[in-house]
């Protein structure tokens, strides 16, 4: 049986009819994934009332019993025990893995747990997937070094998975909330001219924009709620920073410190950041659109080039083989 699989991978027809059924699968949820996607807003402003509920409990325990309390969910019973019995936190563990899971939207315990947990799978799938695709399942030809070495390097590139899974997280998100940003500030703007305080507009601002990016509403609704409770206004602006990890949201945030503590008119200090952002904005759209034609250089030397040679010279050389 193990002989005829082996076969089969070997096999050029074999492998060329399953690579035709993976693209042609692929192309079918290529077509289907617009019809088949579903507006997650709903479901992640009804995780923030919970998250802004937790955080309203905890503050009012706080301050009755002058203590913390920690309301986190908690993560499935085996992982929990897998975790603690190696204890991963102190092996496997970062400093700055409870900051970028923060980042990336996932808060608690249990996502940090769970992070852990993979960090230690991870690793081991894949230094046994390549233990078995190298000796067993194909007679890779090379010395035994060098098929140890490409087995430890599937076993780091495995530890490294979770993390880079976690930054590309990161980044789709800052994308979210950067090209949302500018909008939400003319927003905010908007609601403190009218009167209405910081946390009312934060608020609002919150529900307006979730249409343009669910991570930003995400962001405002916990500021609004640790603007509420939290006894230093000033570390609800710096959580905000810290979350979202961009430099046009930590000089806003910097920005309405300043005003808060000196009195200045929060609608000035909102327009002029408004603007910056705005330009920011434009700035970097400016920045991708000048690296695009370097960037279109080799894949039309490579693909669009050679097909017009071929359309081009191809009818003279049939008249040629013709001739001949």
């Amino acid at each position: 049986m193990l002989e005829q699989i082996i076969d089969k991978l070997h096999d050029t027809r074999m492998l060329a009819m399953m690579f035709a059924g993976i693209a042609a699968m692929a192309t079918v949820l290529t077509l289907a994934m617009p019809f088949l996607s579903t507006d997650g807003l709903d479901k992640r402003m009804r995780a923030v009332a919970v998250e802004r509920e937790k955080i309203r409990q905890r503050e009012r325990e706080r301050m009755a019993r002058g203590e913390k309390i920690a309301l986190r969910s908690s993560p499935k019973q085996y992982i929990q025990r897998v975790v603690e019995q190696f204890n991963l936190s102190k092996w496997v563990g970062q400093e700055e893995a409870r900051a970028k899971l923060i980042q990336a939207g996932y808060r608690g315990q249990a996502p940090y747990v769970v992070y852990l947990f993979f960090r230690m799978v991870a690793p081991i799938v894949t230094l046994a997937s390549s233990l078995v695709y190298l000796f067993v399942i194909t007679d890779f030809d090379q010395p035994m070094t060098a098929k140890i070495g490409m087995c430890l390097f599937a076993a780091y590139m495995g530890m490294q998975l979770p993390y880079l899974f976690l930054k590309n997280k990161i980044e789709h998100r800052k994308v979210s909330i950067q090209r949302a940003f500018p909008d939400a500030l003319d927003l905010l703007l908007i609601c403190v001219e009218s009167g209405m305080s910081i946390e009312s507009a934060f608020r609002r601002v919150s529900e307006e924009i979730g249409s343009q990016s669910i991570a930003l509403a995400e962001e405002l609704t916990l500021t609004t709620a640790e603007l509420s409770y939290l006894p230093d206004r000033r570390q609800a602006y710096e959580n905000l920073a810290v979350r979202t990890d961009l430099e046009g949201v930590k000089s806003v945030c910097l920005a309405l410190q300043q005003a808060e503590r000196y009195g200045t008119p929060m609608a000035q200090t909102l327009r002029v950041m408004s603007q910056e952002n705005r330009d920011m904005r434009m700035n970097e759209a400016e920045k991708k659109a000048a690296a695009l034609p370097p960037k279109l250089t080799v894949p039309m030397i490579l693909f669009f080039l050679p097909v017009l040679f071929i359309v081009i010279l191809g009818p003279a050389a049939i008249k040629v083989m013709a001739l001949d």
